[in-house]
């Protein structure tokens, strides 16, 4: 037998075989416990959630009801669950009853405010997105993308991306044969942002080499990465 106090929720769990072989003892293993947890709820003003556990102990599972016939009397429980947690079996139901009785809370961003992110930022990562996918086991660990020009005009909007790797080698394997890769990128990555943004956009990238920018200070804040260890 355990119990949980969470914020506004009393999680109660029960082992079942404990609970059906308490039923014919005059002072089971589990009892003292759960009478004591049954008085501290006496008072709890939130809802509280019985998971009965183990219940593929029981061949039986009648003998499962006199057990939660005795736990309705003392107490009106916002969700009995009986489950195997091992197995897997009814876990879901547990998380629907316990996502049933969370509150709404207050909204922290606007309804229409989708992400904290700047759209060139978006931008970049959809584009680095876009390549990790088509590269596989070929990507660069040094690769990166940086936003050069982001600009709106009416319904269109013009980006430019530049690509940076650390060596001429990769340069190429980025591009791809006859400019392949990086044009496919870029196609994906600009259906992406006009999904994203609602509107057209016109996108240009760029593969550049910076020797050593992924252990260069300098480097790393100009890309936008702050200082090196921080999060």
């Amino acid at each position: 037998c355990a119990a949980l106090v969470c914020w506004r929720f009393f999680f109660f769990f029960f082992q079942a075989e404990d609970g059906i072989r308490d039923l014919v003892r005059s002072r089971g293993l589990g009892d003292v416990y759960k009478r004591q947890v049954l008085a501290r709820l006496a008072d709890f003003p939130g809802p509280v959630v019985l998971a009965v556990n183990k219940v593929d102990r029981i061949a039986d599972k009648t003998r499962l009801l006199p057990f939660l016939e005795e736990m309705a009397r003392k107490r009106a429980f916002g969700g009995v669950v009986p489950l195997a947690a091992r197995q897997g079996d009814n876990v879901a139901a547990l998380e629907r009853v316990i996502a049933g009785l969370l509150p709404v809370g207050e909204r922290l961003f606007p309804e229409d405010q989708v992400t904290t992110a700047s759209e060139r930022f978006l931008a970049a990562e959809l584009v680095r997105e876009k390549l990790t996918r088509l590269l596989r086991e070929e990507l660069p660990y040094a690769l990166t993308v940086d936003i050069e020009r982001f600009v709106e005009e009416g319904r269109l909007t013009r980006i430019s991306a530049v690509i940076w790797v650390e060596r001429e080698t990769q340069k190429g394997i980025v591009i791809g044969e006859g400019g392949a890769t990086l044009r496919e990128a870029g196609r994906q990555a600009r259906q992406a942002l006009e999904r994203l943004l609602d509107r057209k956009v016109f996108l240009q990238t760029w593969v550049k080499v910076r020797e050593g920018w992924s252990d260069d200070e300098r480097a790393l804040r100009s890309l936008g990465y702050g200082d090196p260890g921080t999060v």
